[in-house]
């Protein structure tokens, strides 16, 4: 089943014309990678796919965001587009203020739940599905902040999951944390994707190629190459994509 039928999409900062007609289309449960060199517009995209580029002073849009059969740039409340597609950010993003409990419930409590049970349900399943729950289960009320950068950013994910989003957008989600963090991520990414889509941009080729089903190469805007990440990585159809596979690029 296609979660998103992307048309003709372009995006602007301003004058800069920074995403030029992109068209794809996403499967429901896979990972989809978004690949290329800094500036292309990998992020610009994947915050389009849930409404957070127009947040940003001078930003626009065209073209269509086919989310589950309606368009995401019709008359349709973006905080609702929000609630459904989740979002997790390059830096690990706790709130410092916030205990590890507060860090995963806010979500919930910002939709007016308030049933301490159903609360500590949540604040469970989500902790336990990003394998964090073992960890932290003694110490709830401590700081989000007093955590390791790896577990930092699996309660950031856990955090996205609690409001049970349908799709988790994830920019760079490893960049900041060491080896070890990082493959637990990707574990982790790759176990979500049984119930999530998952379209993570990333800078890592290598990543993209252990984590994906289908990547994504993006070029000064424009999408040169999507496909099955091995047909990608090991077939692909532009000059352009196999250059920057083997790091001929530029």
């Amino acid at each position: 089943m296609v979660k998103f039928d992307i048309q003709n999409l372009n995006a602007w900062f301003e004058h800069k014309h920074v995403l030029k007609n992109i068209n794809m289309k996403i499967e429901e449960n896979t990972v989809t990678a978004i690949i290329g060199p800094s500036g292309c517009g990998k992020t610009t995209l994947l915050r389009c796919l849930n409404r957070m580029h127009e947040l940003i002073p001078g930003a626009r849009v065209s073209g269509k965001v086919i989310f589950n059969g309606v368009n995401i740039y019709d008359d349709v409340d973006p905080v609702m587009v929000r609630r459904k597609i989740g979002m997790v950010f390059q830096k690990p993003n706790p709130f410092p203020m916030m205990s590890i409990y507060d860090n995963v419930a806010i979500g919930l409590k910002l939709n007016g739940i308030r049933d301490k049970k159903v609360l500590d349900a949540a604040v469970k399943r989500s902790l336990e599905l990003v394998n964090l729950w073992d960890e932290v289960k003694d110490e709830l009320n401590k700081s989000g902040a007093s955590l390791s950068g790896g577990q930092q950013q699996r309660l950031c994910i856990a955090r996205a999951l609690a409001v049970e989003p349908e799709v988790l957008l994830m920019d760079e989600p490893c960049s900041a944390l060491d080896p070890i963090s990082t493959a637990k991520i990707e574990e982790l990414i790759r176990k979500l994707a049984r119930d999530y889509t998952i379209i993570i941009v990333t800078h890592n080729i290598q990543q993209a190629a252990r984590v994906s089903d289908f990547t994504a190469f993006l070029y000064l805007g424009e999408l040169i190459e999507y496909g099955p990440t091995r047909q990608i990585f090991e077939n692909p159809q532009k000059e352009l994509t196999e250059k920057y596979l083997t790091g001929k690029f530029g």
